[in-house]
């Protein structure tokens, strides 16, 4: 008994610093760079600030539930293990397929995004990757496997096996590209406000803002991934608490004040694009500026991905070692002290998703399973 216990016991390495990082790693993603301008142009104005407001006090609230279970039961699992200990098995298994259907899906949906990223700036150096090889299977479209997609994937999930310090320190480093970039913007554009785009203010009075706050809500979303990590947290009394609503806390910072420049740059009627704020930005005649968004774009989505890929890894290893899934999902390797087992059959599985199926229908089943998990942990 005490040597099994002792061959599925994870590393306690990761920090408060450690967890903030990986919220906002798993929470700010490529919608930061386009959510605030089509918000804005259709439903909000320049009221789109207390849009992201709302739904951040709102995310706040089960951030605190969150925090809360974390700290008192400090095991990996989030959701599924808070369910397990409250309701029972048959919910807990409810809860954790909900999660696991949450993290796939998430991590195949941004790889799929990232490939499209990707592909755009390799083709700006005159690099092409084939049709056939860089879109979901559709013969008739000509595409048959998303390689750029599966390809992240895989690079990021052998990074997890190196060990939680490892991939946490790579995690740190690209969330400081993508706020560096995120910072770059908007001490940049904040120069070129103009006050009068300001006006009117509320254009869409405050059911428009409250709308607005229904749709901005889900780039919040990646903030429940944070519990995941509690059995790996040196100090997770104190820590989790701190990671969860310190990295909310971040991310309500970070969009509050790109949608204010943003909005200050350029008319709300003119952000319902593609790329608001390369649009804007360009509006200005900052043009390298845009470039270097798009370079934050990637780095953003593949934080996204390693953290999203981590949860669901974590989420399989409470399936294994709970009897819920056979024992050989809860093996830790004794050398990375990380589940090798099940960080590559959920990698195999999530990789197939993204190299094989649309982005759309994939963004389509995302939310179901953070509702869900949402709903269990608050009651």
């Amino acid at each position: 008994m005490l040597q099994a216990k002792k061959e599925t016991k994870l590393q306690q390495t990761i920090s408060a610093f450690d967890l903030v990082m990986l919220g906002v790693g798993a929470i700010v993603g490529t919608g930061i760079f386009i959510l605030p301008g089509t918000v804005a142009a259709t439903h909000a104005g320049p009221a789109i600030i207390f849009s992201f407001i709302i739904a951040a006090i709102v995310c706040m609230f089960a951030g605190m539930c969150y925090a809360e279970f974390a700290s008192a039961v400090p095991v990996t699992g989030s959701a599924y293990t808070y369910s397990y200990l409250v309701f029972g098995e048959i919910v807990a298994w409810v809860a954790g397929w909900a999660l696991v259907l949450e993290y796939g899906l998430a991590v195949s949906s941004v790889a799929t995004g990232w490939s499209a990223y990707f592909v755009s700036f390799l083709e700006g150096f005159d690099i092409h990757i084939p049709k056939a090889l860089s879109g979901p299977f559709d013969p008739a479209g000509g595409t048959y496997l998303n390689v750029p997609a599966v390809g992240i994937i895989l690079i990021l999930a052998f990074l997890l096996t190196l060990g939680v310090k490892e991939s946490s320190k790579a995690n740190a480093v690209m969330v400081f590209i993508k706020i560096g970039v995120i910072l770059l913007f908007i001490l940049t554009g904040m120069f070129y406000v103009k006050p009068e785009n300001w006006q009117p203010f509320m254009p869409f009075g405050i059911g428009g803002v409250l709308s607005g706050a229904a749709i901005v809500f889900y780039a919040y979303l990646g903030f429940d991934a944070v519990s995941s990590a509690a059995e790996e947290v040196k100090n997770p009394q104190r820590d989790m608490p701190i990671g969860i609503i310190g990295s909310l806390g971040v991310c309500a910072l970070l969009y509050v004040a790109v949608s204010l420049v943003l909005t200050g740059i350029a008319p709300y009627t003119e952000l319902n694009v593609a790329n608001p704020v390369s649009y804007a930005i360009q509006l200005v005649g900052q043009n390298w500026i845009a470039g270097i968004i798009s370079l934050g774009a990637i780095t953003g989505m593949m934080t996204v991905i390693l953290v999203m890929l981590y949860g669901g890894t974590r989420l399989l290893y409470s399936f294994g070692r709970d009897g819920l899934l056979p024992k050989t999902m809860s093996d830790v390797n004794m050398k990375t002290r990380t589940p090798i087992k099940s960080t590559w059959i959920f990698t195999c599985f999530v990789a197939l998703f993204a190299g094989l199926v649309p982005l759309t229908r994939l963004a389509e089943m995302v939310n179901m399973g953070t509702l869900l998990a949402f709903l269990i942990v608050s009651i």
